[in-house]
């Protein structure tokens, strides 16, 4: 039956596809026979939409085929220039522009979610919503208070559809791994869509997305560069959220951000400066900080500061992979080939027995004509793109937990251009990633380790005699008990010796007996055979005692 469902699945992607002639956007050099054929033969599928414009189409098929779609165009939008824009121009708008479901089922949800009538919680609560997303959508209101804030309410029976649409994404991986399992151990099609699967469904728990925005408000305290609402976790359930209403410019509205004033420069460089803050400092990092989901604060144009919401998807990083990621960034902008094949090497992202000569030249080779160009022209996401092509060769394998932070690096480079054409992310990331580095492993790490430790030592100081006695007794008595072990391994040993001994003597006499019983002198034939049983018992007891 699940079979079944995915291929009508499968079918309604296909049919959705071909009503909005997407088909027909694909260049014929790339069209082989088989998928021509394939087209041919569904006849009756045409294109119902041919007055819509190419970038229509996509957004509406996007949409049309649910939230799985929808974010996936929500992270092509961000890519203007590997997009032409007429069609990311349409894409943007899957931002913060879906359609809508009715405002009476949100206020229902709420009630239930809740507990209560909406108007014993809330104030002014307005049915029309104010945005809408892909999995949920906002609606305005005030507490009793007199707070502004707005309530984000997860769509009706949206996870049955993501289920279904990550579930048909699970089996095909899983036949792709099958069918060519020399590319899937590299590519892991099925872990990487298993973690995709993870961060959606999180993404429907609001009470997740409660918890990262507190978070990510207590990392960012008091700073200038980022400001993320405060959440009411009292009127917070799995489907609702409720936090503080903000006032800003959208991220994309480029002429509002000028006719304010901004300091686009400013802005965009603080847009990396706090993406690595997230990823290097605090290993806790917004992984979904596409242009609907960024504001800028309307005071103080000239010293901006950034507005994040929609926290449901958020990117941790264990020590070594950000200690090897900064490593690499750092590498790269040195133009230290070498190193950066060392690395992969050492982190386990390429096998062991890769040879790091041919695997330096390999990436010099791809990446020494880009680096020609000045940086502010180079796209850090097609450095990373022509990298991953290139240990492709090499068998890298796919790392699943540095997937969030690839999307999350090219969403920030691409609202990053999208505000200052020329913007250097080498220029701005390098000094931050060389000063973590120092905290890291130069004399501020030593200085920072004394000072975290400190408090520990001044606790356990007075304690500090005591313990030096009663570890060098306990050493007295190991060594004791080491000693009493090497004489009874000493005596065993010896044992073992003289056992082995008797039992070859053992062999020998028994050999000696059978030579005397072959010359027909029986009786010292059995005095042989006897003591030869003597001396194998005495051999044996040797050896098992």
């Amino acid at each position: 039956m699940k079979k079944l469902r995915e291929l009508l699945r499968l079918y309604q992607i296909g049919k959705t596809l071909f009503d909005y002639g997407l088909d027909e956007l694909i260049p014929a050099r790339l069209q082989v026979w088989p998928a021509r054929w394939a087209r041919k033969s569904l006849f009756w599928l045409k294109n119902r939409h041919p007055d819509l414009s190419r970038g229509k189409r996509i957004r509406l098929a996007l949409e049309s085929l649910g939230p799985v779609f929808i974010k996936f165009g929500q992270m092509l939008s961000t890519r203007r220039d590997l997009l032409p824009p007429d069609i990311a121009e349409e894409l943007a708008l899957l931002q913060d522009r879906v359609p809508p479901f009715d405002g009476a089922l949100a206020r229902k949800q709420i009630e239930a979610s809740l507990h209560n009538p909406i108007e014993a919680l809330f104030d002014d609560f307005d049915e029309k919503p104010l945005a809408s997303a892909s999995i949920a959508q906002v609606h305005t209101a005030r507490l009793k208070t007199g707070q502004e804030i707005v309530i984000k309410v997860i769509r009706p029976s949206i996870e049955k559809v993501i289920e279904a649409d990550v579930s048909l994404m699970h089996s095909m991986a899983t036949l792709i791994a099958r069918l060519v399992p020399e590319r899937s151990s590299r590519l892991r099609p099925v872990e990487v869509v298993e973690e995709y699967r993870k961060t959606l469904i999180d993404e429907l728990n609001l009470l997740r997305e409660a918890a990262n925005a507190i978070q990510l408000r207590r990392n960012f305290e008091g700073s200038r560069t980022l400001y993320v609402p405060e959440i009411y976790p009292s009127y917070c359930h799995e489907n609702v959220l409720v936090m503080e209403r903000i006032y800003g410019i959208p991220v994309s509205d480029i002429e509002a951000l000028e006719a304010n004033g901004t300091n686009m420069k400013l802005l965009a460089e603080r847009g990396v400066e706090v993406f690595f803050t997230q990823v290097f400092r605090d290993s806790f990092f917004h992984a979904d900080m596409h242009p609907g989901n960024i504001f800028v604060s309307y005071d103080h144009p000239h010293d901006p500061q950034w507005i994040g919401i929609d926290c449901g998807i958020v990117g941790t990083l264990n020590r070594d992979d950000k200690r090897y990621l900064a490593e690499n960034f750092l590498a790269f902008f040195n133009r230290d080939y070498r190193k950066v094949a060392e690395l992969h090497v050492e982190s386990g992202w390429v096998p062991a027995d890769t040879k790091v000569e041919e695997f330096e030249s390999a990436i010099r080779t791809v990446l020494e004509p880009i680096f020609e160009k000045p940086l502010s022209e180079i796209s850090f996401g097609h450095v990373l793109l022509n990298l991953f092509n290139t240990a492709r060769r090499f068998n890298m394998a796919v790392q699943p937990q540095l997937v969030l932070l690839q999307k999350t690096l090219l969403y920030v480079e691409g609202v990053g251009r999208q505000l200052y054409p020329q913007l250097d992310l080498w220029k701005t990331a390098k000094p931050f990633l060389e000063d973590w580095m120092q905290q890291q492993v130069g004399y501020k790490a030593v200085i920072n380790a004394v000072r975290e430790k400190a408090p520990f030592w001044a606790e356990k100081l007075p304690e500090l005699p005591e313990l030096v006695y009663d570890s060098l007794r306990q050493a007295k008595l190991q060594q004791r008990q080491m000693q009493g072990l090497y004489e009874q391994f000493t005596y065993h040993n010896k044992g073992q010796g003289q056992g082995r001994f008797l039992l070859a003597m053992g062999a020998t006499m028994l050999l000696a007996s059978t030579l005397l019983l072959g010359m027909e002198k029986t009786q010292w034939a059995m005095s042989g055979l006897v003591l030869t049983l003597v001396v194998w018992l005495l051999g044996w007891r040797r050896i098992t005692r």
